[in-house]
């Protein structure tokens, strides 16, 4: 039951990241909008202020807005296609017509039952408008149970077929005529057990509120905690997108989550100062400044004939955390052969965020220097402080190389440049591997068609085609699941196809590729045969 309960996790984790890895995209180009309309930069440049660039700044901003109050229709269609099995196309648009059921039912059992609130304002009441239709306020979690619900559905009535003149009602008419009766009776039971929820979550945001800036570092290192599992997605995600991460009305439009809330403040030229619950957000210190420090630590402490095989791996890692936030290739470096650096880095996390907080910093930078430069710079430092953000970033550069550098020398741990001769590790380029392969040293499936990389030796290492049982990928990670794990062939994932960490955990394997996981999943997908993604 345990490996199962941790299977289901794993997998609707990675449903997440559809809707998840959306949404920054909005909110990049909110900020961008806000460019064309800040003030401040008008004055700066001149030629920027006229109708056109203004205009079509306030438009881009406003029109993208809107995606912040239809986070529960996303996030349905969303999950539903990430957990559905099959015709993933289908399982969305299925998500869209039971999201619509869903609201329309809950609005008039609500009507019938005498529920609905009739005020001018339904701020305090428990209830909103979704796509014009008065419910429950249930925000994103809405969507992502309407998005479990229906993939379950789907996945279980999907292949069902009828003969005859009922032909025409199998497969994804009959998931729809069973999605009917479910949906609308959900509709009822969540009208009555919904506010129980609500006021559990209402009590856990004012928990972490009330512990201040004690809530605010187990947050941040239970964030960095959860990597090695893959479920620190399920640790910021409520915060950035439902009422725990605060609520705040902006415009007239109350927004629940610290993503959506400063999606919302950065474009309306009204806010003067951006609001406390942007914190949650604030996880940026350790990926652009932090990790860096303890990549030179690690180099500074790499033995001497081994230095420029650090640098090699290295710089790419940093450079890649500090640009883009993915952090995963350095983590994963000493996450295993130092567990109490990994530690070391969860708490400094968490410190970081405190210190943010304590210095009332109101910027973020979740996604690296790129984000951290278009949400940040053109507000101005009155709106964000964003001068302070770097400034403890630097600090905790400095703390990340003292604190590395001397755990790595005082316990002897064996980070990158520090291995024993039998532990050398080798990251080959694409054009080595190919030398090596026409050499013979290496692959023994035949590439089906096309350029598929070094998928025969991702997929010869995980113990061959037949041992693979599914293939998805999240940011970073290639995750599958196997049928016998105890094959992979940890040291050849490493060395040969420059995986940075391998986690084996039940028959759910993750292979640590960092921002080039996409194409290699493409590539496996290719050497397999697989033509629709799971």
């Amino acid at each position: 039951m345990k490996e199962k309960v941790k299977e289901s996790m794993q997998r609707f984790s990675k449903a997440m990241f559809i809707p998840v890895l959306i949404l920054p995209i909005a909110g990049i180009l909110i900020a961008l909008g806000n460019v064309f309309t800040n003030q401040r930069l008008l004055e700066m440049v001149p030629f920027l202020d006229n109708p056109f660039t203004t205009g079509f700044g306030s438009i881009l901003s406003s029109s993208l807005v809107s995606i912040l109050g239809n986070l529960g229709l996303i996030f349905s269609v969303g999950v539903t296609v990430g957990l559905a099995k099959k015709e993933k196309s289908v399982a969305g648009f299925t998500a869209l017509l039971g999201y619509l059921v869903f609201v329309n039912a809950m609005n008039k059992f609500m009507e019938l039952s005498g529920l609905l609130e009739e005020a001018e304002s339904l701020q305090g009441t428990g209830q909103t408008l979704v796509l014009g239709v008065q419910i429950l306020d249930m925000g994103v979690f809405l969507g992502i149970i309407l998005g479990i619900v229906t993939a379950y559905v789907h996945n279980k009535f999907i292949d069902t077929d009828f003969k005859g003149a009922f032909q025409i009602y199998g497969g994804s008419r009959f998931v729809f005529i069973v999605l009917i009766p479910v949906v609308v009776t959900l509709a009822v039971l969540l009208t009555y057990i919904w506010p129980f929820f609500q006021s559990g979550i209402n009590s856990l945001g004012e928990f972490m509120q009330r512990t201040g800036n004690i809530g605010i570092f187990l947050y941040g290192a239970l964030e960095r905690l959860l990597i090695p599992t893959g479920l620190h997605h399920l640790i910021y995600t409520p915060f950035l997108y439902t009422e725990l991460g605060g609520v705040a009305e902006v415009g007239g439009q109350v927004f629940e989550g610290a993503r959506n809330i400063y999606y919302a403040e950065i474009a309306d030229p009204s806010v003067s100062r951006l609001s406390e619950s942007v914190i949650w957000d604030a996880r940026g210190i350790a990926k652009m400044f932090g990790l860096i420090g303890a990549c030179l630590a690690m180099y500074h402490t790499a033995k001497p004939e081994n230095k420029a095989k650090a640098k090699a791996i290295l710089i790419p890692a940093a450079f890649t955390s500090f640009i883009a936030g993915v952090t995963e290739p350095i983590e994963f470096s000493f996450m295993f052969v130092a567990p109490l650096l990994f530690v070391v880095h969860a708490a400094l996390s968490g410190l970081s965020m405190v210190t943010l907080n304590l210095l009332d910093v109101r910027a973020i930078g979740p996604n690296g220097m790129i984000d951290f430069l278009l949400y940040n710079v053109p507000l101005g430092f009155e709106k964000t402080s964003w001068p302070m953000f770097i400034l403890v970033g630097l600090v905790f550069f400095g703390i990340y190389y003292i604190v590395f550098r001397f755990l790595i020398t005082k316990f002897n741990f064996k980070t990158i440049g520090r291995e024993d001769a039998d532990q050398e590790t080798k990251l080959y380029t694409k054009k080595e591997y190919k030398e090596k392969k026409a050499q013979g040293e290496k692959g023994t499936h035949p590439v089906p068609q096309g350029d598929t990389g070094m998928a025969d030796v991702i997929v010869n290492a995980l113990g061959g085609a037949d041992n693979i049982n599914t293939v998805t990928n999240c940011y970073t990670r290639l995750r599958l699941t196997l049928k016998q794990p105890e094959l992979v062939d940890e040291a050849t994932l490493k060395n040969e196809t420059g995986a940075n960490g391998v986690i084996v955990n039940d028959q759910n394997v993750h292979v640590v590729y960092g921002l080039q996981v996409s194409n290699i999943r493409k590539d496996v997908d290719n050497y397999l045969g697989i033509e629709e993604a799971e």
